[in-house]
């Protein structure tokens, strides 16, 4: 049997649970621990099957056909090295998942409206990476969207989470839409469906250009590219915790895999302009992902937000890419989608486990808002542990995984000035000053989240109440932080482990890293530059060690006691703490009143008023604004003046049809 179709018996599975679920959901604590169970064993299974493809012969594609699908080509499915990694990063991020799931699922309110979907949402992206025709593709795509849908309105009666769910069912039909018409151009007029037939078919530059923006709306909307992101930061924090990071790290990488699988697999050889294209978005989406992340005191919001920064850094990458590729730069092509690669699973796991690390403080004191939380890391430190390490990793800082892959995205970025375009000369450097300030702010965003939530003292009466979580969620997030540490101070692994997806669609790789002294990793060549996790990380622990030896054996021993500084504050109250939103107020003072519109007044008494100060701000969503809003107001423009059509009598209704025939007619016999 076929390594494919090994792994369409592991969706079976898990779609064969999602019926179980539905019996099952309404038993309190077993129905739970039962699903999530199955949902591990069969996610571990899988990831089982993969690692054993990898190890014997991961560039041989392995296929498989069903009697399904379109008639007269039925449903195909392909493992090939692409396929394989991104089937790692989401049977990985569902196996964290459901293990998570397994204590987190306890405190579900509504378990019978989570539990069916959720091993369907994982089947349905395992179908999409499989699928080796569109209809498959898109049929997969849509089940995906749908039950995905269904756990963001599992809380359908809470503030906000049906207009979350709406908002996301129109973009992700609007997303089908995009692709459906570039599948069809894929296809031509002779209809050939499948990608095999597909990827020999050579497309003119103007279909080609069609295709790539269309594959931008599509696959763009579902990853988060601005200006397609409205609804990440709607619906991710509305579902599950552990539902939260499986759409934030894992979802959006099934549409990044849609992407990389028309663009650079089926597309053929790209043009030169369509690395300027994904660079520039790329560089977008990655600063105003991250400034948004910034002014935002939701917890899971501003982690929404920040998974819109990384996709733009991914895009960066795969921008650079495409630019290489297109300038027959084989091997700087295959550092860039390395790079993209990378930070694809580096973000799989730091993004799960502080989606994670928000689900354990949300169940803990009932609160998302950063404002009324602080003080945490003493009730619970195991999880404050778990989530500083995700902090360090997502901002890029060694020796943890986040530096690597961003790491390796300069380098590319330093490759630039072989490109012969002016227009790429100039747009590659403008997007890695973006990709500098959007690792910039993304540290400041977690020093910001860490220090709010976890630091201090309380500022609300629920964090009183708050607990170290469970057994189940603390190996989840430590199993995760273990391995954004492991794929710090050992990239080599993962690089050689990519180079089979770099092969396939690249024609090259980079240089085997195992082979490096000392495990260092030399993009390039060593003599140009080299970087050593597994030194960096020895040098940290021994420095620090260092240091605290010094500080308790030559400092004194005597006790000294003084006042906190209180923020210019006399009494130490709670309320004298920096907020988030204050946190935040430097940088909104510098971009917020261009990218946000920010408006701040301050209403100070008169001399002898003893009434309050007060301070008023508004930010206002300038891309919802501009571009959403008007569609809909057009829209409810629209239906409120045709509404009346509905209550025509049969007379009128016969006179339109007969004037629409005549409209019809005329166009016919004007048409050249």
């Amino acid at each position: 049997m076929s390594g494919a179709a090994v792994l369409l018996w592991g969706v079976a599975a898990l779609l064969g649970t999602a019926v179980l679920a539905i019996a099952s959901s309404r038993a309190s604590g077993s129905g739970t621990r039962l699903i999530y169970s199955l949902t591990l064993g069969i996610s571990v299974a899988v990831l089982l099957v993969l690692a054993n493809r990898i190890a014997d012969d991961p560039l041989n594609p392995s296929t498989a056909a069903l009697p399904l699908g379109l008639p007269w080509i039925g449903a195909h499915f392909r493992l090939d090295a692409l396929s394989t990694f991104f089937l790692v990063v989401v049977n990985f991020g569902g196996a964290m998942a459901s293990l998570y799931g397994l204590g987190y699922g306890r405190h579900e309110s509504a378990p019978h409206r989570v539990l069916p979907f959720f091993p369907a949402f994982l089947a349905g992206m395992n179908l999409v990476v499989l699928a080796d025709d569109a209809f498959t593709f898109l049929l997969s795509w849509e089940f995906m969207s749908l039950a995905s849908w269904a756990l963001v309105m599992a809380h359908h009666r809470e503030q906000d989470n049906a207009r979350a769910g709406y908002i996301y069912l129109v973009m992700a039909s609007f997303g089908t839409l995009a692709l459906l018409l570039a599948f069809s151009l894929l296809a031509g007029p002779n209809g050939n469906y499948t990608f095999e037939a597909m990827r020999p078919a050579a497309s003119t530059p103007l279909v080609a250009a069609f295709v790539l923006a269309l594959m931008l709306l599509g696959a763009g909307s579902k990853a988060g590219l601005v200006p397609l992101h409205v609804w990440l930061p709607l619906a991710h924090p509305a579902a599950p915790s552990h539902v939260s990071a499986l759409m934030s790290g894992v979802m959006t990488k099934v549409a990044i895999y849609g992407f990389i699988r028309v663009i650079f697999d089926l597309l053929g050889e790209p043009a030169w302009w369509s690395g300027v294209v994904v660079l520039f978005l790329g560089g977008l989406t990655a600063v105003l992902g991250i400034l948004c992340a910034l002014m935002e005191k939701d917890l899971k919001r501003l982690l929404a937000y920040s998974t819109i920064e990384n996709v733009g850094v991914i895009f960066i990458s795969l921008g650079l890419a495409l630019a290489f590729k297109a300038n027959a730069m084989p091997s700087a092509a295959a550092l860039a989608l390395t790079a993209a690669l990378f930070h694809v699973l580096n973000h799989s796991f730091f993004k799960s486990l502080l989606f994670f690390g928000a689900g354990a403080v949300l169940t803990a004191t009932g609160e998302r808002d950063m404002e009324k939380l602080g003080g945490l890391i003493h009730r619970m430190p195991l999880t404050s542990f778990a989530f500083l390490v995700g902090c360090v990793a997502i901002s890029a800082l060694p020796p943890f995984n986040g530096f690597v892959s961003e790491w390796l995205a300069f380098q590319a970025v330093l490759q630039s000035p072989d490109l012969p375009q002016w227009g790429l000369k100039v747009m590659v450097p403008a997007v890695g000053g973006l990709l500098a300030l959007s690792a910039a702010l993304a540290a400041a965003c977690f020093v910001k989240a860490f220090g709010i939530t976890f630091l201090g003292r309380p500022r609300s009466a629920a964090v009183e109440p708050a607990h170290e979580v469970d057994r189940y969620s603390l190996a989840a997030m430590f199993t995760l932080a273990a391995l954004c540490l492991l794929a710090g101070i050992l990239p080599g692994f993962v690089i050689d482990g990519l180079s089979p997806v770099t092969l396939s669609l690249i024609g090259s790789r980079m240089p085997v890293q195992m082979a490096q002294p000392w495990l260092s990793i030399a993009p390039i060549a060593e003599s140009r530059s080299s970087y050593n996790g597994l030194l960096v990380f020895v040098f940290i622990v021994i420095s620090a060690s260092a240091a605290v030896y010094v500080i308790h054996r030559f400092a004194s021993h005597a006790l000294r006691r003084g006042p906190a500084w209180g923020c210019g504050f006399a009494d130490a109250v709670p309320g004298s703490q920096y907020t988030s939103v204050s946190f935040a107020q430097p940088v909104r003072r510098v971009f917020g009143a261009f990218v946000f519109r920010a408006t701040e007044r301050v209403e100070v008494p008169a001399p002898g008023d003893t009434g309050p100060a007060r301070f008023n701000l508004e930010i206002h969503d300038v891309i919802w604004e501009t571009l959403y809003q008007p569609i809909g107001k057009a829209l409810d423009f629209a239906t409120d003046h045709l509404n009346h059509l509905q209550f025509l009598t049969i007379r009128r209704y016969l006179t339109l049809v007969f004037l629409f025939l005549i409209v019809l007619l005329l166009v016919l016999a004007l048409w050249p």
